[in-house]
């Protein structure tokens, strides 16, 4: 009784401070997307192609355990973006995200992306004060996800399954996952698609930009 009541109490000051956060992205008029996935999903590279290709001003920030490439990839792809190493935490909460938004230019941004630390668990539990959270699965990671992690799916407004590419090479169902995903979350939204050609990306920026105009 008592763990599940300090959980509450962390999830509560979380919450709290994610609003504050809120209020400031609502006050510069930014859209704020939590971007979350396993590791080697292809989080940074998804960015990279939609920096390149979304007529948006676009912020980043970039959470990792350790280290500063994912950061240095965005910088090059023409992003702003500010690093948070967690130190072995294996989430980012409200409280990172706070740290970090007096490096970024708010009202100068149209959309910020929160890159969250790659795991399939904690990032769902934990507001930051998006507007929309949004998960990427890729395919070979295996069609038994959402089975596995339906909080992720539960939390998340988008769905992207990324390496369709690899589709003819592995043992994965696109069309299990997304059935499994609209069973779990009945208005999330499913896009198929490969950062490393391009296709189907199209429809993700499309997402992007409604989320921009709303």
């Amino acid at each position: 009784m008592t763990r599940v009541t300090v959980v509450r109490d962390i999830l509560e000051a979380n919450d709290r401070l994610a609003a504050e956060n809120r209020r400031l992205f609502d006050e510069a008029d930014v859209r704020v997307v939590n971007l979350m996935s396993a590791p080697g999903a292809g989080k940074t590279t998804l960015l990279e192609r939609t920096i390149a290709s979304l007529d948006l001003r676009i912020g980043v920030v970039e959470g990792d355990i350790q280290g500063s490439q994912d950061a240095e990839r965005i910088d090059a792809a023409g992003a702003r973006s500010v690093q948070i190493n967690t130190n072995g935490a294996c989430h980012l909460d409200a409280n990172m995200v706070a740290s970090a938004l007096g490096e970024l230019p708010l009202p100068e941004l149209d959309l910020l992306v929160i890159e969250n630390v790659g795991n399939l668990v904690c990032p769902a539990e934990f507001k930051v004060g998006e507007h929309a959270k949004a998960m990427l699965l890729s395919l070979p990671e295996g069609d038994d996800k959402p089975a596995k992690y339906p909080l992720m799916f539960r939390e998340s407004r988008a769905l992207v399954i990324n390496k369709m590419d690899l589709a003819p090479h592995v043992d994965a169902d696109p069309d299990r996952i997304e059935r499994d995903a609209r069973t779990i979350n009945p208005e999330i939204e499913v896009f198929r698609v490969s950062c490393k050609t391009g296709a189907g990306l199209d429809a993700w920026l499309d997402w992007l930009r409604r989320l921009r105009a709303h």
